[in-house]
């Protein structure tokens, strides 16, 4: 057997680049129609951006990301902190107050692969940076709603919850950690130790004897300030006089330490265990806590392998690739320096064609042409190189017509 990809790993083959290619695309557009500018940040990060922002006890930084040269570097596992340090260093605030960016990337993480779930995978993101506005957070979620409904994504499940600041969760915290304490030998030995160093990620959890426990658990939202709860309504309010239906999760928590606030997440029972199609929330003190002056932002991030995925169990109708407008078929060498030349001015002018160049008989060439589905078929021998005529045929029409490279080009 010879040498195959890394598990965990994905080869998109022409076919498969194709589709990922028109879903970023699409995606561009939609980014674009909200007014958000793409960003771009290196692959590899100094590893501890991601400690700091991530949080040492979250399962990414303990357990899933890919570290090098003695631990200073780590592959991205993920983009917000990435464009947080990228806004940071490049002073992006003095270019505008509100900076809307969006990123396409890949990431990394050291986790076991199942439907869904990639060791490389790639994001579509979008980060709004400078605004503590309810309605930038009902504006972000709307451009996650316009995602699903441009490729036709229906049957999903849109969770939101706000989980307040770090101030107003400890109070819940240690009342979450008294109530917990009481069922610590039931807990998976991960949850023991978040019970320690981190009890809301135990919220997170999926295994379904915790969720159980959980069911008379603490609310954190008993425990916000008037303020948090009335931006939480509002976000709301928004969101039903744009129409977008959601369901309030006191209970949904995302994986990383640094969200506040409001906190979201989109999923679909057609991708199985591993069913999030996108999620995110706000992270107003990330940008302070990673060396920058005091700046609200909210973002989200949407894994393209399960976009893929709920498209291509929807049936979703991609296009197909250009056709080839004109399939070359030729006899000797001479026709075929006689092909490429008039194939190299079509080409000049946007037009795409192709022709043999593994000296098959005219049969096999026209099996070949009609095989890749080219619309037009011409035949190059000596009388056409001698005369400057040849045949043009319509391969669905079976029709003919006579033509010269003038009038081809013309």
């Amino acid at each position: 057997m010879g040498i195959q990809r890394p598990k965990g790993t994905l080869d998109l083959i022409p076919g498969d680049s194709a589709k990922r290619l028109h879903i970023e695309e699409k995606l561009r557009k939609i980014a674009s129609i909200f007014n958000y500018r793409e960003i771009r940040t290196p692959t590899f990060e100094n590893t501890t951006l991601f400690k700091r922002s991530i949080g040492e006890e979250t399962d990414v930084v303990s357990k899933e990301m890919y570290s090098f040269k003695n631990d200073e570097f780590t592959l991205k596992p993920e983009m917000t902190a990435p464009v947080i340090r990228a806004y940071i260093e490049n002073n992006l605030q003095n270019d505008a107050p509100l900076q809307k960016l969006y990123y396409i990337s890949n990431m990394y993480r050291h986790e076991r692969p199942q439907a869904g779930r990639f060791r490389e995978f790639s994001q579509f993101g979008v980060e709004a940076i400078g605004s503590s506005d309810y309605l930038v957070d009902a504006e972000l979620i709307s451009l996650g709603s316009k995602m699903l409904s441009e490729f036709g994504i229906g049957n999903i499940i849109f969770k939101i919850n706000t989980i307040g600041t770090t101030e107003e969760r400890a109070k819940f915290l240690a009342d979450l950690k008294k109530y917990l304490e009481q069922f610590k030998g039931r807990l998976t030995g991960d949850s023991q130790r978040r019970l320690e160093n981190n009890p809301l990620r135990i919220l997170d959890t999926k295994i379904e004897e915790e969720i159980e426990i959980l069911k008379n658990s603490p609310v954190l939202y008993d425990y916000l300030y008037p303020e948090t709860k009335a931006h939480f309504d509002n976000v709301l309010n928004v969101l039903t006089s744009l129409n977008i239906k959601y369901r309030i999760d006191y209970r949904l928590v995302r994986g990383f330490d640094y969200y506040t606030s409001t906190t979201f997440e989109v999923s679909s029972d057609d991708l199985g265990a591993q069913n999030a199609i996108f999620g995110g929330g706000r992270y107003d003190k990330l940008i302070e806590q990673l060396g920058g002056k005091p700046t609200p932002a909210i973002g989200f991030a949407c894994g393209l392998e399960r976009l893929s995925m709920i498209l291509e169990k929807n049936k979703y109708s991609f296009p197909v690739n250009d056709k080839i407008v004109y399939y070359f078929v030729t006899m000797g060498s001479d026709a075929k320096l006689f092909s490429l030349e008039l194939m190299k001015e079509l080409r000049d002018r946007g037009i795409i064609c192709e022709t043999d160049f593994l000296n098959r008989s005219v049969k096999s060439q026209m099996k070949e042409a009609n095989k890749i589905g080219a619309e037009n078929v011409i035949v190059i021998g000596e009388n056409e190189i001698k005369d400057r005529k040849f045949r043009i045929k319509n391969m669905k029409e079976s029709a003919e017509i006579d033509a010269t490279p003038e009038s081809l080009l013309s």
